[in-house]
């Protein structure tokens, strides 16, 4: 609730942010039903809370997931913001639990590290695809670097950033960050480093390596 107040939200999306999980992980004998949201806070609040509430939990972990992706798109502005100051609350808890227990932490989810860390990844990007003006952005791009960063040296191993020459390279040329699913171009991504004798191009969310540009050899 307190990241949505900062965030200017309306009361009722505050409302929302307290109690968006409660129909999904509500256990069976005091399952929180939608008539119950209703009865106490209105349809409205019943709305947002059941568009972002997981539709089966029986599914398996990546199936869920690749659901909840989906649909992202059709959020209204008021679920995304609930969104993405869930996703804030819950990834600072996750980066804070990192720096101190290191990666023994995952030991406690459904999925391992990797999966987990693009998941969130993912919905970061999709949640700023649908909406960049969202008041969030710059919380959730910053939560997405730090992501990012926590999978280190298995995201730099396992997705390498691309290698060309510089008569191969245009700024308008897609791009795909294989870590959290951004598509743009250079020019889009606004994040290219000139150096020396190359220049590289990152993704603008989580600031993954993307392209590696070698400059002519001067003679």
């Amino acid at each position: 609730g307190l990241i949505l107040a900062h965030a200017g939200a309306h009361e009722d999306v505050i409302i929302d942010g307290i109690l968006h999980d409660t129909m999904q992980d509500s256990i069976y004998e005091k399952k929180v039903s939608r008539e119950m949201i209703v009865r106490r806070f209105g349809d409205k609040v019943a709305d947002i809370v059941e568009s972002v509430s997981e539709q089966d939990k029986s599914l398996p972990w990546e199936e869920r997931k690749r659901e909840a992706l989906e649909h992202i798109k059709l959020f209204s502005h008021e679920s995304l913001l609930v969104k993405s100051a869930d996703i804030i609350s819950n990834t600072s808890e996750l980066i804070d639990d990192h720096k101190r227990g290191g990666d023994a932490i995952f030991d406690r989810f459904n999925a391992p590290k990797e999966k987990l860390l693009q998941n969130q990844l993912r919905t970061i990007t999709a949640i700023i695809e649908k909406w960049s003006e969202n008041p969030l952005v710059d919380d959730l791009r910053n939560i997405a670097r730090e992501l990012q960063s926590m999978g280190g040296v298995d995201f730099m191993l396992k997705h390498r950033a691309q290698t060309i020459e510089y008569a191969e390279y245009s700024e308008d040329m897609p791009l795909q960050c294989p870590v959290c699913d951004w598509k743009g171009t250079p020019r889009e991504s606004g994040w290219i480093e000139h150096y020396d004798d190359l220049l590289d191009v990152s993704c603008p969310n989580c600031e993954k390596m993307l392209l590696v540009v070698s400059y002519p050899l001067i003679k």
